[in-house]
């Protein structure tokens, strides 16, 4: 018995690397392209996919009709307006979609602590939208994962990460690096296994829909977990020889002390001190992607990485 074609797809925030990873893994699965601005041109040859204008943040209605199953990679504070909108505005249309995989953050468990407004703001952001989120696919038995990935790398096509590439020019700007001791635990995941993981659960999503051992909120992690130091001896091993960023002296303080030193920082920006105090806290104990693709763990770092 034939099994059945995939479920059309429609993506949503293909400019990032996650989604131009996705587009990749999703060559011959029949995707739409949904946003402001149209793909970039596939780094692996041929034609981009087709493309859809929708404007998520435009508030008079959806402006498209997407079908099949949705992935989302954009903002889920503007996805998930966007979504409520498109179920008022055209129920028949939304009943025809098959399930919903969007992306969230692990800030939402993450930084729910935190004592500075910004990183409030953003939690709160995040958790407003995925209860909105939730509440609308709820309110139509729409099948809904929402993805909370942990400290997204690499590089897919021409787009990289902004996390740890910016860890990784600092290392090249710096003769010496203090840090608390070896830091708190990370599990960092590549754009492309996090790609990975949206396509498998997108393909899975309509058979497993009303399983109650799947749940709506997966916090999502790589497949190696590591100490904060590790992680950055890591990084420095796989850039290139000659790279300053090899140079970088790793000095590993007594927490205490760390925390001393890094105490005038809160005069200047307390969201910046607390990233700096967050080096040594466990931000850690997700779910593995290679545990959901059924697949072998893929040691970090997983390449490409940004330059």
């Amino acid at each position: 018995m034939a099994l059945p074609a995939p479920a059309p797809i429609t993506l949503f925030g293909a400019t990032t690397p996650s989604g131009q990873a996705l587009m990749e893994l999703a060559r011959g699965t029949q995707l739409v392209v949904a946003g402001r601005r149209p793909p970039l041109p596939p780094a692996w040859g041929g034609d981009p996919p087709p493309f859809q204008p929708c404007d998520l943040d435009h508030a008079s209605g959806p402006g498209m009709a997407p079908s099949g199953l949705l992935v989302s990679f954009a903002p889920i504070w503007s996805f998930a307006p966007w979504m409520a909108r498109y179920a008022s505005s055209d129920p028949a249309g939304f009943a025809s979609l098959q399930g919903v995989i969007a992306c969230s953050s692990s800030s939402v468990i993450t930084k729910r602590f935190a004592a500075n407004g910004f990183d409030r703001g953003l939690v709160q952001r995040l958790r407003e939208a995925e209860e909105q989120l939730t509440l609308t696919c709820a309110a139509h038995d729409l099948p809904l994962r929402i993805l909370a990935p942990t400290l997204i790398y690499g590089q897919a096509g021409p787009l990289g990460d902004r996390n740890l590439s910016k860890l990784r020019q600092l290392l090249r700007r710096l003769p010496l690096l203090p840090l608390p001791g070896e830091g708190g635990l990370r599990q960092p995941i590549h754009c492309r296994q996090l790609a990975a993981v949206a396509l498998h659960l997108a393909h899975h999503l309509p058979s497993s829909a009303g399983d109650p051992a799947q749940p709506v909120h997966l916090p999502l992690g790589g497949d190696d977990t590591l100490t904060y130091a590790s992680m950055l001896r890591r990084l420095q091993d796989a850039t290139e020889l000659g790279d300053p960023a090899r140079g970088c002296r790793l000095l590993a303080l007594p927490p205490r002390l760390f925390q001393i030193l890094a105490a005038p920082l809160l005069l200047l920006s307390p969201k910046f001190f607390e990233a700096v105090l967050r080096m040594g806290a466990d931000l850690a104990g997700f779910t593995p992607a290679h545990r959901i693709l059924g697949v072998p763990p893929e040691p970090f770092p997983v390449l490409p990485l940004a330059p």
